[in-house]
């Protein structure tokens, strides 16, 4: 009988990455990241479950001296990580596309200019949308090697989950996808 081989993506740029319930790091801890970019040189994400609390879109338009109107579209923002924490990034729909805007994979961009925030003001912009302070990082070999040591699931990604609203559930709903029954997970690496 042959095997039928299963092809792992070596990079995962438009997957999640969904903390094991073994995660060490509180920063982390039960947290799904979007994939925006990875290659040889290293990889960035945005942590789409985590609610940034601190401020309302509105507010952050208005210290930008963006004025809103009443088009201007209600987007919840997400802490989207500990690195460059003070630098927002817009994961959207693509159908909208501008200068500076970075297709990460079909139906889905990234954008980190202000004329996306502009758009959004006045009503304008992509259908889907939302808003991530700060991303995670990881150095050239970094996230490999965490994925190897069973710090993390990856989950092929969809529109439907990365702009879905319901971030309490986002988590459980994200390792569902691969058909695994949490309470059988290991932390151990080689072992389920």
């Amino acid at each position: 009988m042959a095997r039928t081989r299963i092809e792992i993506p070596t990079f995962f740029a438009g997957h999640l990455l969904v903390a094991m319930p073994s995660m060490s790091d509180q920063r982390f801890e039960r947290s799904v990241i979007y994939m925006c970019a990875h290659n040889p040189d290293g990889a960035m994400g945005l942590v789409i479950n985590r609610p940034f609390e601190q401020m309302s879109f509105p507010d952050l338009l208005e210290q930008l001296e963006i004025p809103s109107s009443p088009r201007t579209r209600q987007i919840l923002l997400r802490s989207g990580g500990p690195v460059e924490s003070g630098r927002g990034f817009v994961l959207h729909s693509d159908d909208y596309m501008h200068d500076g805007s970075m297709r990460v994979m079909p139906g889905i961009a990234l954008t980190a200019t202000i004329d996306i925030l502009k758009a959004l003001a006045i009503g304008d912009g992509p259908q889907r949308s939302l808003l991530a302070l700060g991303c995670a990082g990881w150095s050239a070999g970094q996230l490999e090697g965490e994925i190897q040591r069973n710090g993390w699931l990856t989950v092929p990604a969809d529109a439907d989950l990365v702009f879905d609203q319901g971030l309490d559930t986002l988590w459980q709903r994200a390792i569902g996808r691969l058909g695994v029954d949490l309470s059988r997970l290991s932390g151990e690496a080689g072992h389920a």
